[in-house]
C-alpha cells in the first residue's frame, strides 16, 4: 500500500510503498478514504514535540482518518466489515496519511451520514478539541460570552458553530474575507485582529480559547471578567497572569478518545455543522499541502484524498 513517511525529524514527507497491514488483538483495519492535516502533524515532523510524542522512524504520518472497516482484528465487537467510521489515532503511532490504517477499537467512531469521506475527514483533532474545550474543560451554557481565536483555523471554525449551537454570545477573530466566514458560522460578532485592537473592544469575557499562543494569549487575560477562563490549545498559560487577573487559565492537552468523537459525529448530524475546508488535494500531491499547513494560512482543514 502507499504510505506518506518521514525518515527522522525534519526529514522531507515522502510516497512509499509497504506492506497492508494485519489487525491485531483491539484493533480494526481502515480502508482510508481521506484524511487531513492539523498543526500537530507540522509539529511532529519539526521534532517539536519529541517530548510528548517520540517517534520511531520510518514514522507514517497523519492522525484524522475517514474511511470504511476492512478488516477486524480478535476481540472487537460492536463494529462490522463495511461500516463506515472517522478517527483520530495516537500520535506517537501516527499512520492516517496511507491506503488502510490501523486503528485501536476505542479511538473508532461512526461518520456522520450527512457528509462525505473528505468533509469527515477534517472532524477529529478540530472538532474534538474544540468540544474538549467547550464542554469538557469548561461548561459552556447559554448568555456566556465567548471569545474565539483564529475563527477560520480547525478549532476556531467548529468552535464557532458549537458555541452558536448553546446560544452562547460568541466573538471570534479573524482577518479579510475571514470575517464573513466566521459570521456565517455563527459569530455574534467579529474583530479584524489586523485592524483592531480586541482588548479595547471586549470585557467581562466568561471564557477565551487561545489557539494563537504568545501576544495573543496574553494580552486576552484583560478582557477577562472576574471568576473567567482562558483555555489554550497550543500552550500552556501562565499561571501567575491568571492569579493576577483572577481568573482560571489551562491547557487542553486533546486525548484520542471515540466516545467524544461519536459526540461530536452526532451533533454534526444533528445541527448540520459545516465543516470548513481550505482544500482537497490528493495523496500524490502531499507535499505542497503540507507546507501549506506549515505556512500557518490555512482556513479550515487540508483534506488528503486516497481513493
Amino acid at each position: 500500500m502507499k504510505v506518506i513517511r518521514i525518515t527522522g525529524y525534519e526529514a522531507e514527507p515522502h510516497l512509499d510503498d509497504v506492506s497492508k497491514p494485519v489487525p491485531a488483538s483491539g484493533q480494526v483495519l481502515v480502508r482510508v478514504r481521506a484524511a487531513s492535516l492539523n498543526p500537530l502533524d507540522v509539529k511532529l515532523q519539526r521534532g517539536y514535540m519529541e517530548q510528548f510524542f517520540p517517534l520511531t522512524f520510518p514514522y507514517t504520518l497523519g492522525t484524522d482518518l475517514a474511511g470504511v472497516i476492512e478488516q477486524l482484528g480478535a476481540d472487537v465487537e460492536g463494529w462490522t466489515l463495511g461500516d463506515q467510521v472517522v478517527a483520530r489515532t495516537d500520535p506517537t503511532a501516527g499512520g492516517a496519511f496511507a491506503e488502510y490504517a490501523l486503528v485501536p477499537k476505542e479511538f473508532l467512531a461512526k461518520a456522520p451520514s450527512t457528509l462525505p469521506f473528505n468533509e469527515a475527514a477534517g472532524i477529529p483533532t478540530a472538532a474534538g478539541t474544540a468540544w474538549q474545550a467547550l464542554f469538557e474543560s469548561f461548561e459552556l451554557t447559554e448568555g456566556q460570552k465567548v471569545l474565539i481565536h483564529a475563527g477560520t483555523g480547525g478549532v476556531g471554525s467548529f468552535a464557532i458553530q458549537l458555541a452558536h449551537r448553546v446560544a452562547a454570545k460568541v466573538i471570534a477573530t479573524a482577518s479579510g474575507s475571514g470575517l464573513d466566514i466566521v459570521r456565517l458560522l455563527g459569530a455574534d460578532m467579529c474583530i479584524d485582529y489586523r485592524r483592531e485592537d480586541f482588548t479595547r473592544k471586549l470585557s467581562d469575557i466568561d471564557v477565551v480559547l487561545d489557539t494563537m499562543g504568545g501576544e495573543i494569549q496574553r494580552r486576552s487575560f484583560d478582557v477577562l471578567r472576574a471568576g473567567g477562563h482562558l483555555l489554550s490549545t497550543v500552550m500552556p498559560p501562565d499561571d501567575t497572569l491568571a492569579a493576577a487577573h483572577n481568573v482560571t487559565a489551562g491547557f487542553v492537552f486533546h486525548a484520542s478518545d471515540g466516545q467524544r468523537l461519536a459526540r461530536v459525529s452526532k451533533a454534526i448530524d444533528q445541527y448540520g455543522l459545516r465543516i470548513l475546508v481550505d482544500r482537497t488535494v490528493p495523496f500524490t500531491e502531499f507535499i505542497p499541502a503540507f507546507q501549506h499547513q506549515a505556512s500557518g494560512h490555512a482556513r479550515g482543514k487540508i483534506i488528503i484524498t486516497f481513493d
